[in-house]
């Protein structure tokens, strides 16, 4: 019962106490008398209970109610369900057909269940002389728990459909983590059927009421990104993903969902005919598998596929798989997993010793500190670790960025060469190469990269979908490799953190 009462949150119990305390107070039952007489009152011994100074007194008077005379508010919450199945109050509780909107029927519904909830419980209270606000409390209560049972009102399901319609807006996005169930998720207004065919075109099929999506994994979640719009949208996103395939479904009442996903992440919910692409990466197991849904209203036409080039794709269409290549990032991969995946700066110097490096950082190489206690100080202390291996120096900035600036670039490289790729939380990054004390090249790899007429920079920047945004992390770090005869190695950068050996830079 008290939990039942504090659902109502403190602000809605302390506004229907000031609205029926003086009209409960005055309200006078012809109800018979004896319906307390079952119940077992405390006549003699201690208790004690708390209450805080921002409880309603609604709260509180139940609570000494319940002690004082226990089995009291069930017997409410027993004659009030009692009585809400009598035909002739039935009738009264039931909201008039004229009303209309889902905030007025509720309305009416919870006030119907309410004023039979504090009759009863004044009929009853009254016997064992109660104030209003213990009546009022055990009312709220207990219309709450019979309302939790109660059959909605027959027009509250239309009237519910109209307001979430006049409430949706497009264009709107979500994220959603899908559920997968046999390799597949959909987005629908029903389950999904038990077989769905996806040898068309390998990736999606349309099902009752929406579609379905084949997966490469058997179970688990997949985030899948869904996107309404008012039109067909402007252009064919094919560079980040693996396949795009695009069809048509027709939405029987409207509110399609992902599996798994919200209610509010959700189709338009009207009944017609609609168009959704469907974009794919990661489903061969080679990459992260995220897909993204774009949805819009439009006529009924065929499948268009923009994109086919996975390998479980070319299976369910009955296709020769294409050869498996490794992309020249794949070595560097690994940076997406590591301590470095959110901000760093990977340089890699030749001509220089590691404390010539240091110093062209601006940090003193006699003066080493503790690489985790600059980075984790409340303040931020940037700092730079290096290690030499095979004629070159590595070095790391966790969160830094100064092995992007042209000024260090310069010193670096003025003996031979120097580059590296910096990124951050903000998805900024910056690839540069410099070469006997000057900067060749430097660009932020979101944006369009220009060509470079250095034979060397163009040799590290060939092969490297940049266009693609996926793995630039990696990408870049592959570049400076190039460039410099060599890349650190995931256990080169590991224990370079695990020796906990900075220097602090500017």
């Amino acid at each position: 019962m008290q939990a039942a009462q504090r659902s109502l949150g403190p602000l809605l119990a302390t506004r229907l106490l000031g609205a029926l305390e003086l009209t409960v107070a005055e309200l006078h039952m012809g109800a018979p008398g004896g319906l307390t007489t079952g119940l077992v009152q405390r006549t003699s011994g201690m208790f004690a209970f708390l209450s805080s100074n921002d409880e309603p007194e609604t709260t509180k008077a139940l609570s000494l109610l319940e002690i004082t005379h226990p089995g009291a508010t069930d017997l409410v919450v027993e004659l009030t369900r009692y009585l809400a199945r009598e035909a002739g109050i039935r009738e009264l509780l039931t909201v008039d057909p004229e009303v209309t909107g889902e905030q007025e029927i509720m309305a009416r519904h919870g006030r119907a269940y309410l004023a039979l909830a504090v009759t009863t419980a004044s009929a009853v209270l009254r016997e064992l002389d109660v104030d209003s606000p213990a009546v009022i409390g055990t009312a709220l209560g207990a219309a709450v728990l019979v309302l939790r049972e109660a059959p909605e009102p027959p027009a509250y399901a239309a009237a519910m459909l109209d307001k979430r319609r006049a409430e949706y807006l497009v264009p709107r996005m979500s994220t959603v983590q899908a559920e997968i169930t046999d390799s597949r998720y959909a987005l629908a207004e029903r389950g999904v059927p038990p077989e769905v065919d996806f040898t068309e075109n390998g990736l999606v099929a349309a099902i009752p009421g929406g579609l379905a999506v084949r997966v490469g994994a058997e179970t688990g979640r997949v985030p899948v990104g869904l996107s309404v719009l008012a039109e067909p949208p402007s252009e064919v996103m094919l560079a980040i993903w693996d396949e795009v395939v695009e069809v048509s479904w027709t939405a029987d009442t409207g509110f399609a969902t992902i599996t798994g996903g919200r209610q509010e992440d959700c189709a338009p919910p009207w009944p017609g005919e609609y168009r959704a692409r469907v974009h794919a990466r990661g489903r061969d197991g080679d990459d992260a598998e995220r897909y993204e849904v774009v949805v819009w209203s439009a006529p009924a036409a065929p499948p268009i596929v923009h994109k086919r080039t996975d390998r479980l794709g070319h299976r369910l269409r009955g296709e020769a798989e294409p050869p498996v290549v490794l992309a020249p990032e794949a070595e560097f991969r690994w940076i997406e997993q590591s301590q470095l995946s959110v901000a760093a700066t990977v340089t890699v110097v030749d001509g220089l010793t590691a404390e010539e490096v240091v110093a062209a950082f601006g940090a003193d190489p006699e003066d080493p500190l503790s690489l985790w206690e600059c980075l984790e100080s409340g303040d931020w202390t940037p700092a730079v670790a290096v290690q030499a291996c095979d004629g070159v120096v590595f070095a790391v900035e966790v969160n830094g960025f100064q092995g992007s600036n042209h000024e260090v670039l310069r010193a670096l490289s003025r003996n031979g060469r120097a580059a590296s790729m910096f990124w951050n939380v903000n998805a900024l990054t910056q690839l540069s190469f410099a070469r006997g004390g000057e900067v060749l090249w430097a660009e932020e790899l979101l944006g369009e990269l220009p060509a470079s007429e250095d034979p060397e920079v163009a040799r590290a920047l060939a092969g490297l979908d940049f266009e693609d945004h996926r793995h630039l992390e990696a990408k870049g770090v592959t570049a400076v490799a190039r460039f410099t005869g060599r890349g650190p190695t995931e256990r080169e950068v590991d224990r370079l953190l695990y020796e906990d050996v900075g220097y602090q830079t500017p």
